[in-house]
């Protein structure tokens, strides 16, 4: 789900008009409606927080594209990697922030870090040293 997409249906929930959004995080009506209908993404990494804390849901949802990649990272990782998986997405989103990517170009370098954080982390489990019982 795009970020204009779940920051409607969040919106919605809530019962907040664009306008009352907008006004609550210090900006126009038409800015926030631009992130809404038009794909664009807050330039300043607070905005994320501020969405966030109006709209009740965590930034991290609000900063990636793809949950999934997060929670199959806590699933085979657990609470670290699904923390790593997090920062990993949100340090993206932001890198990607009023920049001039395509949106298929975005997804596609999105699409490869993550499955380069997995064949890492599956590197790093081969050659982690094994702990045995009484260490």
């Amino acid at each position: 789900m795009k970020f204009g997409e779940k920051l409607k249906i969040l919106r919605r929930k809530k019962g907040l008009t664009q306008e009352q959004v907008a006004q609550a995080i210090g900006i126009s009506s038409r800015a926030y409606g631009s992130y809404e209908q038009s794909g664009k993404y807050p330039r300043i990494r607070e905005r994320y927080t501020k969405l966030a804390e109006v709209l009740d849901c965590e930034p991290a949802y609000l900063m990636s594209e793809d949950e999934e990649f997060i929670s199959e990272a806590a699933s085979q990782y657990g609470s670290r990697g699904k923390q790593q998986a997090e920062r990993l997405v949100a340090e993206l989103s932001g890198m990607f922030a009023g920049g001039d990517l395509s949106e298929h170009d975005k997804d596609a370098v999105m699409a490869a870090l993550q499955r380069a954080y997995f064949d890492c982390k599956l590197d790093n489990k081969k050659y982690a040293r094994k702990k045995h019982p009484g260490e």
